[in-house]
């Protein structure tokens, strides 16, 4: 049985979305990418063109940075959708002046009350050194409270390392 909420997690450029769009692509059910990058530069572009090259057309895609509930509250059983990432998500709240313990009450409860099998994605950020300013060590603990709770509420958590999942909680189907 394919776990209702699936939690991947991992490292900068570790691989974990390829793994997750390929995850999602071994179910039968009707596809929804959740993206929530903005983009700021040529940079941002370029892997958000790589993103969309992976995937094919069968994906629906909705762009969602700050609000993920009207696209997640849009969704039936026999959807799955990717949330691709709680990172960026966060760092939309953070950039905007959210309030961030707000925010991610509305986002648990959001996903607690989604019909849809969703699989979302995020990066560690805790493994690292201690940042050198506020706003990065405002980040790196807002992250991992955020990372806390997603994990406790899925299903299966993977971490995804030099492209290799690794299960943490629950079993892959």
């Amino acid at each position: 049985m394919f776990p209702r909420i699936t939690f991947i997690v991992g490292g900068a450029a570790s691989g974990k979305s390829s793994w997750a769009e390929d995850f999602v692509e071994s179910t039968s059910k009707t596809k929804t990418y959740l993206a929530t990058s903005q983009i700021h530069d040529g940079e941002m572009q370029a892997k958000i063109d790589l993103h969309r090259a992976r995937r094919n057309t069968s994906w629906a895609l909705v762009e969602a940075p700050i609000d993920l509930s009207p696209a997640l509250s849009r969704l039936d059983p026999g959807q799955i959708c990717l949330i691709d990432c709680a990172t960026m998500w966060l760092s939309n709240h953070l950039l905007a002046d959210s309030d961030l313990e707000t925010a991610q009450t509305s986002l648990l409860s959001t996903i607690a009350n989604c019909a849809a099998d969703l699989v979302i994605v995020s990066n560690e950020v805790g493994q690292g050194i201690v940042p050198d300013n506020t706003l990065a060590r405002r980040f790196r603990e807002a992250q991992g409270r955020l990372n806390i709770a997603l994990a406790a509420r899925a299903d299966l958590v993977v971490q995804i390392s030099v492209g290799l999942p690794m299960v943490l909680k629950g079993t892959l189907p």
